[in-house]
């Protein structure tokens, strides 16, 4: 009797180490650490479950301004990989960051560092660079993500890289890159059908971080809510952005989730046209989980702005 109970009793264990391990998920090749929530959401693309993926910030914090936690400075010790915009967007913040973290292979110029910035096209780049011209930075307008034809050009680099620092899992990257070039190339022909009435619409953004939204679908912007990038307005500004729509109206006043409300309804109430919120990166709201619904949620609000 004594026999078969502990017979039965080594049975229920070994059931339940089998029942555990098969609700753990695989283990993670390696650790990927991206300081902005739609670089998370491109490697979690590409990478699926060979990475663990974490972002250094949210979808509601600006990201050129992030406090280094000590929760943050683990998760960049233990990185393998760090996916960043770079173009001078996280300048106040990551060099630091990096350097209390202590782990080297993350540091600017090596394998562990990747700047998506520097493999698209940029905007903005000034002739000169003035900080009384407020935060302009140096090698242009680092909110490259709101162009989808950007995020291509920056998933085929990515992908490459993911296989250079986990060679073991390099055909499994390939082979989910292709699949995201295919399902991302027909997703952008579905959006830019969808948002073909937006081509020539003027517009007020808040702060210079559309621009490659605009690019993409062909807007123009003709005020700014900020009297310089960076600075946030005055009465007395929004006055005068108000009197130059009479000159130069504007169909509606665009911002990102993360900005401040109070500007854009100010001067929305005042000129009567809409103030549009978009998410700008992946997890601003329930209706933008990831990539594809980020750009469906952006187009679908200015659409439905201008109808």
């Amino acid at each position: 009797m004594r026999t078969l109970t502990k017979s039965v009793s080594n049975k229920l264990l070994a059931a339940g180490a089998l029942a555990l391990s098969l609700a753990l998920p695989a283990q993670a090749a390696i650790n990927v650490l991206t300081c902005e929530p739609e670089w998370a959401a491109l490697t979690t693309e590409l990478a699926g479950d060979k990475a663990s993926v974490s972002s250094a910030t949210n979808a509601l914090q600006d990201p050129h301004r992030v406090e280094a936690r000590p929760g943050l400075i683990a998760r960049t010790r233990n990185a393998d990989l760090l996916v960043c915009t770079g173009l001078d967007l996280e300048a106040g913040w990551l060099p630091l960051l990096v350097q209390q973290s202590g782990n080297a292979k993350i540091a600017k110029g090596q394998p562990g560092y990747f700047e998506a910035g520097s493999f698209v096209p940029r905007l903005d780049v000034p002739a000169k660079l003035d900080r009384a011209e407020g935060d302009v930075h140096a090698f242009g307008n680092p909110h490259v993500h709101l162009n989808p034809h950007n995020i291509a050009l920056i998933s085929a680099q990515l992908a490459k890289r993911l296989a250079a620092i986990d060679p073991a899992n390099a055909a499994y990257y390939a082979a989910r890159q292709a699949d995201f070039a295919g399902r991302w190339s027909q997703a952008m022909r579905k959006w830019e059908t969808q948002a073909a009435p937006l081509r020539g619409l003027t517009l007020v953004e808040h702060h210079r971080n559309m621009e490659y939204l605009m690019s993409w679908l062909g807007m123009r912007q003709v005020g700014t809510l900020e009297p310089k990038p960076g600075v946030e307005p005055s009465a007395a500004q929004l006055g005068q952005l108000l009197a130059q729509l009479q000159q130069q109206p504007a169909k509606l006043v665009l911002r990102a989730a993360y900005q401040d409300e109070r500007a854009s309804n100010w001067l929305s109430q005042r000129a009567h046209i809409p103030a549009v919120v978009v998410p700008f990166t992946v997890g601003a709201d329930k209706e933008s989980g990831d990539l594809f619904a980020l750009f469906d949620t952006t187009v679908q609000r200015l659409t439905q702005a201008v109808k």
